[in-house]
């Protein structure tokens, strides 16, 4: 008997946590359904969506790199989020067949800090680095929430055009990802009642991929250091954060906060988010 499935794509794609996310949920409410992982090479993407609009019991699907740009203009219909943030991570299929696009990585990526934007501060600075689709929908979120921005790329012009698109208003910077790598002797004023996050953007420190040049000292007093990689969960750019006495966010933490909003889209019901401590023990695992 069929049933309901939905899936994450990408290249590469064996390293996804997200099936083990769906599917504990999935168990845990009982609904009937499947999640898997599905890789798709960028030259393939018309055509496997072309064959799962064609499936009604295709739920649609999450999108990882290097599909998130790409797979935007494929779409019937991009949610407004969406469409201002320029990339879709998460496509659902409607009951007549359209797809219709969605960001919930801006979302996700805020979730883990949402207690510390909730407080108010006397400013707010980010670096961030990468340019890619998860950076944009990550400048979009920040950008809302008041912060200014410094934005590190390969090729800084490509950053500034990025900021000027999702973050006309503000002074934000960008400059070249390698200005991080060296050490600084800056002194950095008193960052009480200030909100300082360093966020990796970028595949850098994923597994089959270099490692992130960072050094800490660029970090002002009480950062958060917060990496969106989940191959491996705790990358160096963290173990070297907390050994220099920074507050850590991993990317399984945003990984879970933007499989919230694509689940309910997906199985129609919202996740059981109680048993997140439970979840993570199985990806740990």
């Amino acid at each position: 008997m069929s049933q309901p499935y939905a899936e994450v794509i990408g290249d590469p794609i064996a390293q996804s946590k997200s099936p083990t996310i769906h599917n504990f949920w999935l168990a845990e409410l009982g609904l009937k359904g499947r999640y898997e992982a599905c890789l798709v090479r960028l030259e393939d993407l018309g055509d496997y969506l072309a064959r799962r609009r064609a499936d009604p019991d295709w739920r649609g699907c999450n999108v990882t790199m290097p599909h998130k740009l790409a797979i935007a203009g494929m779409m019937d219909r991009l949610d407004p989020l969406a469409a201002r943030i320029g990339a879709v991570n998460t496509v659902v299929r409607e009951a007549d067949g359209t797809l219709t696009g969605y960001n919930t990585d801006a979302p996700g990526f805020l979730e883990p800090v949402r207690a510390e934007l909730d407080k108010v501060h006397l400013f707010r600075m980010a670096r961030v680095l990468g340019t890619g689709g998860a950076a944009r929908a990550i400048v979009a979120a920040l950008a809302q929430e008041h912060f200014v921005i410094v934005l590190a790329g390969r090729d800084p012009a490509k950053a500034r055009a990025l900021l000027d698109e999702l973050a006309p208003e503000g002074e934000h910077h960008a400059i070249a990802l390698d200005h991080f790598a060296d050490a600084t002797d800056f002194a950095f004023d008193d960052r009480e009642q200030c909100f300082d996050l360093v966020v990796n953007a970028s595949p850098l420190g994923m597994t089959g991929q270099p490692p992130l040049a960072f050094d800490f000292s660029h970090a002002p007093p009480r950062s958060v250091v917060y990496d969106i990689v989940t191959s491996p969960l705790d990358t160096q750019f963290l173990q070297d954060a907390r050994a220099a006495g920074f507050a850590t966010v991993d990317g399984l933490a945003m990984l879970i906060g933007q499989a919230d909003a694509a689940f309910t889209h997906f199985f129609g019901a919202r996740p059981p988010r109680e048993q997140d401590a439970a979840l993570r023990r199985l990806i740990l695992s």
